[in-house]
C-alpha cells in the first residue's frame, strides 16, 4: 500500500530527516520518500503491520502536522 501525505511544518533538511526516520523506524514500512519543497511525504508500508493513522501519529509527535 502506498500513501501520499502533506506534512506541515518541516522547514529544514533536520525536518526532513526527523520526519524519514520515525516513519522509516515502523515495522511494515518499506519506503519513505519526504519532499521538503512540497511538504509531502510518500509511504510504502504492509497494512498488516502498519496502518495509516499510525504513520500519522508517529509524524506529530515529531512536532508536525500531517494531513491526508
Amino acid at each position: 500500500m502506498e500513501i501520499t501525505l502533506e506534512v506541515n511544518g518541516m522547514s529544514c533538511e533536520h525536518c526532513e530527516k526527523t520526519v524519514k526516520d520515525t516513519v522509516g523506524k515502523l515495522e511494515g514500512v518499506h519506503g519513505v520518500e519526504v519532499y521538503l519543497d512540497s511538504g509531502k511525504v510518500n509511504v510504502a508500508y504492509d497494512e498488516a503491520f502498519v496502518s495509516k493513522g499510525l504513520i500519522k501519529e508517529s509524524i506529530e509527535a515529531q512536532g508536525y502536522e500531517a494531513v491526508g
